[in-house]
């Protein structure tokens, strides 16, 4: 395979893995949005709620399972990955100045461009860098949807302790009357 096909591949590798960090991203803020509106609504009919012990434990698991989701979702948002930069050792590439964090440890756009053209040079370290920078935001992708699950069924979980609360509000509600 010659080296623009390669090149070819590669970048549609990291569109592809581009777009599933942005999708990550979107359902996170979506259940946040949702997770808000039911704790609202909750918060609002909160002292309607008779103090039973039953009562009393369904509104623990609540609270912790929605902060467990906010917990997760968070790390979803802004993931705490480390140790991904290094490339090769002939080369002597300590960041990656084709990925934001790399970026950002020049001091100066000059220094950023004599980096990034000692790398232009030769095509092959060009081809390493990038692969590195393929792998990197997959190992960020599959932080992100690893958490995603987790605040997922965290979520449904939250949202099942609300709709059990409702429906012992009910019961209560029927066998009061």
């Amino acid at each position: 395979m010659n080296s623009e096909k390669k090149f070819d591949v590669l970048f549609q590798i990291l569109s592809s893995e581009q777009q599933i960090l942005q999708r990550a991203d979107q359902k996170a803020f979506t259940l946040l949005s949702i997770l808000g509106v039911y704790s609202v609504f909750f918060i609002i009919h909160y002292t309607k709620i008779p103090p039973t012990l039953l009562n009393s434990i369904i509104i623990f698991f609540y609270f912790a399972a929605v902060l467990t989701t906010i917990y997760f979702l968070v790390l979803v948002v802004s993931p705490r990955i480390r140790n991904i930069a290094t490339v090769s050792e002939e080369n002597k590439i300590t960041s990656m100045p084709t990925f934001f964090a790399g970026i950002a440890k020049y001091k100066s756009h000059e220094e950023y461009a004599a980096k990034l053209g000692v790398i232009l040079e030769n095509e092959d370290t060009t081809y390493e860098v990038f692969t590195n920078n393929v792998y990197s935001i997959s190992r960020i992708n599959e932080f992100k949807n690893r958490y995603l699950k987790y605040g997922i069924s965290s979520f449904v979980f939250a949202v099942t302790l609300e709709f059990i609360l409702i429906v012992s509000l009910y019961i209560n509600l029927l066998l009061q009357s």
